[in-house]
């Protein structure tokens, strides 16, 4: 399954606490989440949120890194997720 498609779902969450589960859960495969934010942001008309978060070890953040095409954002693992995908494009 290519990056964007497990990422895909997260579309669909309603609000930010509801994101916030469905991406523990999905990076919980890969380690215990320690910590998560989630920020929303729009530009151009699109939503993103951007979900920060960090896994009890830097091998756990690597691969998931490598696994869902995330990224580094200073200490932090970044996960993009774009809200305007969802059915109505808006999360609170």
């Amino acid at each position: 399954m290519a990056h964007a498609d497990r990422l895909k779902p997260l579309a669909a969450c309603p609000d930010v606490a509801s994101l916030s589960r469905a991406v523990r859960e999905l990076c919980a495969e890969f380690g215990k989440v320690m910590r998560i934010d989630v920020l929303t942001v729009t530009e151009a008309e699109k939503r993103k949120a951007l979900c920060l978060l960090r896994l009890e070890s830097a091998l756990q953040e690597q691969r998931l890194i490598d696994s869902l095409g995330a990224s580094r954002f200073g200490e932090d693992v970044l996960v993009v997720v774009d809200l305007s995908q969802g059915p109505s494009g808006s999360v609170a």
